[in-house]
């Protein structure tokens, strides 16, 4: 059997286009950081991020306005998450991070509050208010220690 040049041509742009198509894909279901345009980096400490996982999405209403990308452990033994944020965002001081449970699979993301000051964050600081995860399995065993407890 003889093989033909623009049948080989034909299977290798097919095979081209359809990586690109993948990769094109990839890129734009995992929405970029926003990093790449300059985002607004930003910091907060956390008692508990249990399943908090880098690149999470940032949300405000509901809205994703950055992803976490990085989590650290600081001097005192807490978890410094960073997050890069749309670098259009003007966010009070008095701002708040919490650590939310969103979906079936139990996904952790970011969720931040808006304040009423008039003050804004600048790039690389701290949102001072923070609510830290809820351990299900900790929850869990308060409830049975104060059940067997009022026996």
């Amino acid at each position: 059997m003889s093989r033909s040049p623009v049948r080989d041509l034909i299977a290798g742009v097919f095979v081209v286009v359809g990586l690109a198509a993948v990769a094109f894909l990839a890129f734009r279901v995992g929405e970029a950081p926003f990093s790449d345009k300059g985002g607004l980096p930003l910091y907060a400490t956390f008692d508990e991020v249990s399943g908090l996982k880098t690149l999470a999405p940032v949300d405000i209403a509901g809205v994703r306005v950055g992803r976490v990308t990085a989590i650290t452990l600081n001097d005192d033994y807490r978890a410094r998450v960073t997050m890069d944020l749309d670098p259009a965002l003007e966010l009070p001081v008095d701002a708040s991070a919490s650590i939310i449970t969103g979906g079936l699979l139990g996904d952790r993301y970011v969720s931040l509050q808006l304040g009423g000051e008039t003050e804004i964050l600048g790039p690389g600081e701290e949102i001072a208010f923070t609510e830290s995860a809820v351990v299900l399995e900790r929850l869990i065993g308060k409830l049975v220690n104060n059940l067997g407890s009022s026996d």
